[in-house]
């Protein structure tokens, strides 16, 4: 046989095992919050995952309300979100299986440490967020509908404001993700409102520090929803339930418990499943 057809053969037979399926590692999609994807954890938690199991696992992180629109259109298998009302009706409304607890933070209020708005001495989230209100200090909204915007259009409500009649005013509407709505609120000298690991391993802190903490209002549920065969007939749903399974077992909340910035934990879990 001649060079050439030894050259010609050896690349035909490497062009055959790429595209072979048997060449091809299974996936699954996973519409993901941006928080978790910010922290770091699924670099932690996915190579322990994908070295057990013959599986790779792809992040699309995006907003809480994006994700399950996009997941209701059937580009997921299964959903790794947080909120948990909005979670639950999705699978009320056929377009889930089941619903998870899979682990849990907090939110903060983050603002200038001069604090204009003097929400270090409030006595609760819904006075804080008056006290935002009542002094028009600029607050940074994420404005797109994730599971943090949706939270804090809450503590709006509760406290009687309609932020968004302010809007364009001392309410700042990003459209962003909570990494550059931080950068936003530190560069306009504006408070927001975060999860606790996106601000803990934020780094581009400067003058701005958590100014309020520790309501349980700011409690921050963690959940996974698979996604309904009867719903997206191609979802791989026997692909999903295994990385479900493995997070929710000893092995994967292990994993979560260990993940840590600075020696400082940023998800505590609590699988079991929702009632």
């Amino acid at each position: 046989m001649s060079r050439q057809a030894i050259i010609s053969s050896n690349i035909w037979l490497a062009s055959f095992l790429a595209i072979s399926p048997a060449a091809a590692t299974p996936f699954i999609i996973v519409q993901s919050t941006t928080s978790i994807q910010n922290s770091g954890l699924y670099e932690h938690l996915l190579p322990l995952f994908e070295a057990e199991h013959d599986l790779k696992v792809r992040i699309v992180a995006v907003g809480t309300g994006q994700a399950l629109r996009n997941a209701e259109k059937c580009d997921a298998d299964m959903l790794i979100v947080h909120s948990t009302i909005d979670e639950e009706e999705f699978v009320s409304k056929g377009f889930g299986s089941q619903r998870y607890n899979l682990m849990y933070n907090d939110f903060v209020m983050v603002g200038p440490k001069s604090d204009p708005a003097q929400i270090r001495t409030a006595s609760s989230t819904v006075e804080a967020f008056q006290k935002l209100a009542n002094t028009r200090s600029r607050f940074a909204s994420r404005g797109d509908d994730s599971g943090t915007h949706k939270a804090e259009r809450r503590f709006w409500n509760m406290a009687g404001i309609s932020a968004r009649d302010a809007s364009g005013k001392w309410y700042l509407e990003t459209g962003l993700g909570m990494g550059a709505t931080l950068n936003f609120a530190v560069q306009s000298d504006s408070y927001t409102l975060s999860d606790r690991a996106t601000w803990l391993t934020f780094r581009n802190k400067t003058n701005h520090e958590i100014l309020f903490e520790s309501d349980p209002l700011l409690f921050n549920q963690y959940g996974i929803v698979t996604v309904s065969k009867g719903h997206c007939p191609k979802v791989r749903d026997a692909l999903s339930q295994r990385f479900t399974r493995w997070l929710l077992s000893a092995k994967g909340q292990a994993a979560i418990a260990a993940f840590h910035y600075k020696n400082r934990p940023l998800f505590f879990p609590n699988a079991s499943p929702a009632r």
